[in-house]
C-alpha cells in the first residue's frame, strides 16, 4: 500500500499483519485523496481503515496546532475506542488527539484544545458546542470522518452534522463509514461529499459467518428463569445480554445479582465516569456478564465476547444485526441467542429476512414454550436501501498536501 516504515512498524506492534477487506479498499483511496462512502459491518477493521490514511498524511506537529482532522462519532464510548486506536497506531509518531464529547467537563477539553490539536474526535452535540465557543477552530482541516453515520442519523444527530460540516472548509476529503446507507445516508453524502467513491464491503449475509445465532420461544414470565439456565448450561468467557429500556436493565442486572456474581449494566443514564469504569473492566475481562442498552450496540470492540444474548428482541432489524456483531469479531467464533414470545413471529421474521437467514430453534427443557409463534404471512416485504450510483471515475485533484 506504499506506506511509511513508521507506520508498518506500528502495525506490527499492534499485531495487524493482513490488511481486512475494507482495509484493503479503503486506505489506498484514501491516500489519493478521494472521498469514500465505505459500507461495511462493526468488527471489520474500518477504524484502522480511515485512521492510517489520516496518520500516513498529518502535517507536522507545531506548537498550537489547529485541528487537521475531525472524527464525528456517535457515543461517547465510540470516542474513546477510536482515540485508543488512533494512539496505538501513532506509536513513533508525535501526533497530539483529544476526544471531546459529553458527560465531562467542558474545560478540561478546552485547556487540551489550546495546547493543541492534530485530530479531534467526539460526538457530533459536544464539537457543536466548541465550535460556538470558539474552542474548536476548523479552518486547517483537511480530513473529516463520519464513523457509524447510519446510527449518528439515527438517534438525532443530523442537523448537528449538518451544521458541523457547513463550517468545515469546502476543500476537504470526507470519508463516510456506516453500516447501512439508507436514503437519509445517500442525501447527506450527494450533498455534503465530492464526488465520492462508493465501496460495499457487506456480505449478502449481514450477520458473520462465524456466528451461530438461535432464538427460544418462551412466555414473557419465565423469560428470566429461561436466562439463567441458558446462562448456567453455555458458561459464557464473557456475555452482553440486551435490553431495550434502561429500566429492564436495572431490574434484571438487580435479578441476576442474586444468581451470579460479576454482573454490571450499562446504559445512558450512567454517569460518563461510570460508564468509563463499567467498559474499561469489561475489556480487561474483571466481569463475565454486561447488561446493556443498544448504547453499546454498536461501536463497542472487545474480542472476548463470546455470548449476546437478547433478553429483548430488539425493536429494528438493523439492531440486531449490530448487536449480534458485538461476538464474531474479526473472523472469530461467537454465538447469539434471542429471546421471542409467542407473539412475536413477525418480528424474528423481519429479522430473518433482514440477514436472509433462518436462526435456528433451541429449546431448554422445562423452560422454553411449546406454543407456535405467530405467523408473518400477513407481514409486508422489509424495503431494501437502494444503492448508491457509481461514482464518476474521473479522478479528482488532490486537495490537501500529503506531509510524507
Amino acid at each position: 500500500m506504499g506506506l511509511t516504515a513508521t507506520m508498518l512498524k506500528a502495525l506490527h506492534r499492534a499485531g495487524y499483519s493482513e490488511p481486512t477487506p475494507v482495509q484493503s479498499g479503503v486506505i489506498p483511496q484514501a491516500l489519493e485523496g478521494w472521498d469514500i462512502i465505505a459500507q461495511a459491518q462493526t468488527g471489520t477493521g474500518k477504524t484502522a481503515s480511515f485512521l492510517i490514511p489520516m496518520l500516513e498524511q498529518l502535517e507536522p506537529r507545531t506548537a498550537r496546532d489547529l485541528p487537521q482532522a475531525l472524527i464525528l462519532v456517535p457515543t461517547r464510548e465510540l470516542a474513546v475506542q477510536v482515540r485508543d486506536e488512533l494512539v496505538k497506531l501513532a506509536a513513533g509518531r508525535k501526533v497530539s488527539c483529544v476526544a471531546i464529547y459529553g458527560g465531562k467537563p467542558i474545560r478540561g477539553q478546552i485547556e487540551k484544545l489550546r495546547d493543541g490539536a492534530q485530530i479531534v474526535v467526539g460526538t457530533p452535540g459536544r464539537i457543536l458546542d466548541h465550535i460556538a465557543r470558539k474552542t474548536l477552530l476548523l479552518e486547517n482541516l483537511w480530513c473529516v470522518v463520519l464513523d457509524e453515520a447510519d446510527r449518528m442519523l439515527d438517534i438525532g444527530f443530523r442537523p448537528d452534522i449538518e451544521k458541523i460540516l457547513r463550517r468545515c472548509p469546502s476543500d476537504r476529503q470526507t470519508l463516510l463509514l456506516s453500516a447501512t446507507v439508507p436514503p437519509p445516508i445517500q442525501r447527506l453524502a450527494q450533498r455534503y461529499m465530492q464526488e465520492p467513491r462508493s465501496l460495499n464491503f457487506s456480505s449478502s449475509d449481514l450477520a458473520v459467518e462465524t456466528i451461530d445465532q438461535f432464538y427460544f420461544t418462551v412466555e414473557e414470565e419465565r423469560k428470566f428463569d429461561l436466562l439463567v439456565a441458558l446462562l448456567k448450561r453455555e458458561e459464557p468467557k464473557q456475555a452482553i445480554i440486551f435490553c431495550r429500556t434502561k429500566r429492564g436493565v436495572d431490574h434484571l442486572v438487580s435479578s441476576l445479582r442474586k444468581k451470579f456474581r460479576d454482573v454490571e449494566a450499562m446504559h445512558g443514564d450512567l454517569q460518563q465516569r461510570s460508564r468509563d469504569d463499567v467498559m474499561g473492566r469489561f475489556r480487561q475481562g474483571k466481569f463475565c456478564l454486561l447488561v446493556a442498552t443498544d448504547v453499546v450496540g454498536r461501536g463497542i470492540d472487545v474480542s472476548s465476547i463470546s455470548h449476546i444474548i437478547n433478553f429483548d428482541i430488539p425493536q429494528f432489524s438493523d439492531d440486531y444485526v449490530h448487536r449480534v456483531g458485538r461476538t464474531g469479531r474479526m473472523g472469530r467464533e461467537g454465538v447469539a441467542y434471542t429471546l421471542v414470545s409467542t407473539e412475536q413471529g413477525p418480528e424474528l421474521t423481519r429479522i430473518e429476512q433482514r440477514i436472509n437467514r433462518l436462526l435456528v430453534r433451541d429449546e431448554i427443557e422445562g423452560c422454553s414454550s411449546t406454543a407456535p409463534l405467530v405467523s408473518a404471512a400477513e407481514e409486508p416485504e422489509p424495503q431494501e436501501a437502494k444503492p448508491l450510483p457509481q461514482d464518476v471515475l474521473r479522478r479528482r485533484p488532490k486537495r490537501y498536501r500529503r506531509a510524507l
